[in-house]
């Protein structure tokens, strides 16, 4: 899941280290058949770099430590995009003392934006399995220590050599097990930041789980939680660090035993970018980074790029579609997954994902079962996801599935004219008012139903054309256009009573 600059939510912080990075990742891949060569993974879209604005090496610096901050930037090593450098954002400095800056940490502000899907009253969030205090147990999960420790050789104390035992634990909001971290910073700004994924999990929690009368233990500026730990980090005090993290633990304990948080979530109907994005770069780097290189067994020889939607311009779609939680979303060429569980998460529905790729399907599976877990953890009731590994034209399931489905992701960016006339006659199936997402128009401009073409499949299609923003997609900054195409018998069924 490689994803785009979208946590610009006032308030959100996250720790960046001084020293930029430049880093371009581009992933090739041969040209398969016809249909292998259509199906890009993870919402990927395979485009040719004649299509890629040609930009400066220099453009594409960015402070890496947002690899575990924003999923826009952050799903790092993710190897099926041509990254490009996100939004700027505004660089702040700590407003305590004038030692406040001269550290290796930084902080930065991100504006405010209203990316989030609507309210779903039908949106049930919480999940109650997960905040049952009787017979917890801990459950397979991917903690962050178990990166850390996997490759040790590639950190270092955060704190410097004579630091204290590096095992750090954190609680969620809900009753599961907390868990463990390492007190260490990469050698390399490329890989993973357990004190960056720490200090975003409060932040996170103190905006979406916290009471408004409760939040002043957060938020105060100048005793709130958030605030010693960023001054904590930028002393370079361990042991304030520490101290600063059991009180969020006993925080979070309290609230959670007293109701508060229960009563927060049971009161939200619609989960916000930043939480939904939290969540699944947690996912990605827990389960696809460490194994990235899996995603780069191809042969060589040829000139095919492959890029991503990116999580901002998912959740547009799934507002522009008006998708809710008692309906069913499909992704066809859904690669690791990404998408399939943002829709599970941020709208609640039943969510499909179909790839034929088995590198990619593999990683799928990983991320899967991350998911679940992390649901629990963060206490969130998802919708069912269903990944099928395997060609979307000939699976059965997938053929049985679009005939329910209420919206239909396709990223058909570099789908032959072949395939997408294959896709075409499946949408016959489909039932009406079913709406279909691509990035390519799959009815010809300026069609109109005649005489002569009366028994075409396009006829029974009604496409709009919407316009994407920068950082949309993983392969270029600059905007575009997608369509949403629906299933409409209407206009089809009128021509032919007048012509009768």
């Amino acid at each position: 899941m490689g994803f785009f600059d979208h946590l610009q939510k006032g308030g959100s912080f996250s720790l960046q280290p001084k020293k930029p990075q430049i880093r371009k990742i581009v992933q090739t891949r041969p040209a398969p058949s016809s249909r292998s060569v259509s199906q890009a993974p993870t919402t990927s879209s395979r485009v040719s770099p004649s299509e890629i604005p040609k930009k400066p090496r220099g453009s594409e610096s960015r402070s890496l430590s947002r690899d575990t901050d924003h999923l826009s930037s952050r799903r790092r090593s993710t190897p099926l995009q041509n990254r490009k450098r996100q939004t700027p954002e505004l660089r702040l400095s700590s407003d305590d003392d004038a030692s406040d800056t001269d550290t290796s940490f930084e902080v930065r502000k991100r504006a405010r934006t209203g990316d989030s899907t609507e309210p779903d009253l039908e949106r049930r969030v919480r999940s109650l399995k997960a905040f049952s205090e009787d017979n917890v147990k801990r459950f397979p999960m991917v903690h962050a220590a178990d990166i850390t420790i996997q490759k040790a050789e590639n950190f270092k104390p955060a704190f410097g050599e004579n630091a204290q035992s590096t095992e750090i634990a954190l609680q969620y909001p809900s009753a599961s097990p907390k868990e463990r971290y390492n007190v260490v910073v990469p050698r390399d700004n490329d890989d993973f930041k357990p004190i960056d994924d720490i200090f975003s999990v409060i932040e996170v929690v103190s905006q979406n789980y916290i009471p408004e009368e409760e939040a002043d233990e957060f938020n105060n500026e100048t005793t709130g939680i958030k605030r010693r730990l960023r001054r904590a980090l930028a002393h370079a005090s361990e042991t304030d660090f520490r101290q600063v993290v059991t009180d969020y633990n006993h925080a979070i304990e309290r609230l959670r035993r007293s109701g508060s948080i229960a009563k927060k979530l049971d009161s939200t109907h619609r989960l916000n970018l930043p939480l939904v994005e939290r969540i699944l770069t947690q996912i990605y780097s827990r389960t696809v980074s460490p194994r990235v290189e899996s995603l780069r067994r191809y042969e060589n020889g040829t000139d095919n790029v492959y890029g991503e939607l990116l999580p901002r311009f998912i959740t547009t779609i799934f507002k522009e579609t008006s998708l809710k939680s008692g309906q069913v979303f499909v992704d066809l060429g859904s690669g690791v997954g990404n998408v399939v569980l943002q829709a599970a998460l941020e709208i609640g529905c039943e969510s499909w994902g179909c790839e034929m790729m088995q590198n990619a399907c593999e990683l799928a599976e990983l991320q899967q079962a991350e998911f679940k877990a992390r649901c629990r953890l963060w206490g969130i009731a998802p919708g069912k996801t269903h990944l099928v590994s395997g060609d979307f034209l000939k699976e059965q399931s997938i053929i049985d599935v679009l005939k329910r489905a209420d919206v239909i992701l396709i990223n058909n960016q570099a789908f032959t004219p072949q395939l997408n006339n294959e896709l075409i006659n499946h949408f016959l199936d489909i039932k009406e008012g079913c709406q279909i997402v691509s990035l390519k128009s799959f009815v010809p401009a300026g069609h109109k139903i005649q005489s002569r073409n009366l028994n075409s499949p396009i006829n029974l299609l009604k496409v709009k054309q919407r316009n994407y923003w920068s950082n949309s997609v993983s392969w270029t900054d600059v905007g575009g256009t997608y369509f949403i195409t629906t299933k409409d018998s209407s206009r089809l069924k009128a021509f032919v009573e007048e012509t009768e």
